[in-house]
């Protein structure tokens, strides 16, 4: 009598759990056929930091001239020359001394020859490994190493003897290169000059920096 009574309620329990997981799996295809879609732990991708490195364009009177920046080799140069660009200093400045096959040099002028009041200067970064070659853009400065304000320079060739060599051959900072409009940089090249005040190699008809704005990066 004990066995059958176990085994009823043996019996039983089976029964129950059997349709309990019948049940359980016609929800399951019933969801399914009804557009169920079982929920997944979505995982975001972390997101990427913008590394796009900034670009300058510069918009003179014979064409634009787009200039990357390198903001790793050269920070304080960069940033210096961004804060200058981002101030609108550079708008209305002339490329007042053009030498062909050696470099044109602006940032500092006005078309009436007049300089303009600029920040404390920066120091040197000329040994960051960068080169004046043609193409690259580089601070002007004075016999000081440490002296660049806002005036710049674009090497219209490879000018190695500009680069740093040790203490006693400080160099010019090179901080960025020139990726667009290199002909430009050619055409100014090519300006007859002359000589005013105290000053040589300045374009007989002015070369105007129109304006200067950041047009990439972050």
């Amino acid at each position: 009598m004990i066995r059958k009574v176990w085994f009823d309620a043996f019996l039983t329990v089976f029964v129950v759990a059997t349709v309990v997981l019948m049940v359980g799996c016609k929800k399951r295809e019933s969801g399914a056929s009804e557009g169920g879609v079982e929920e997944k732990t979505v995982i975001e991708e972390p997101k990427q930091m913008d590394t796009e490195p900034k670009r300058v364009k510069l918009e003179t009177g014979l064409g634009d001239i787009i200039i990357e920046v390198n903001e790793e080799a050269a920070p304080i140069t960069v940033k210096n020359f961004l804060q200058y660009v981002e101030e609108g200093f550079y708008d209305g400045t002339i490329f007042h001394r053009v030498i062909r096959n050696f470099m044109i040099q602006g940032g500092g002028l006005t078309a009436d020859m007049r300089k303009k009041q600029t920040h404390p200067p920066i120091v040197n970064e000329a040994g960051n490994g960068l080169k004046n070659n043609r193409g690259t853009l580089a601070m002007a400065r004075t016999g000081d190493p440490d002296s660049a304000t806002s005036q710049f320079f674009i090497n219209h060739k490879n000018n190695t003897f500009l680069n740093y060599a040790g203490a006693n051959k400080p160099g010019y900072a090179v901080f960025g290169k020139v990726v667009e409009g290199m002909d430009v940089v050619d055409k100014i090249a090519a300006v007859k000059t002359t000589r005013v005040g105290g000053r040589s190699d300045v374009p007989v008809e002015p070369v105007l920096i129109k304006s200067s704005k950041v047009v990439s990066g972050k």
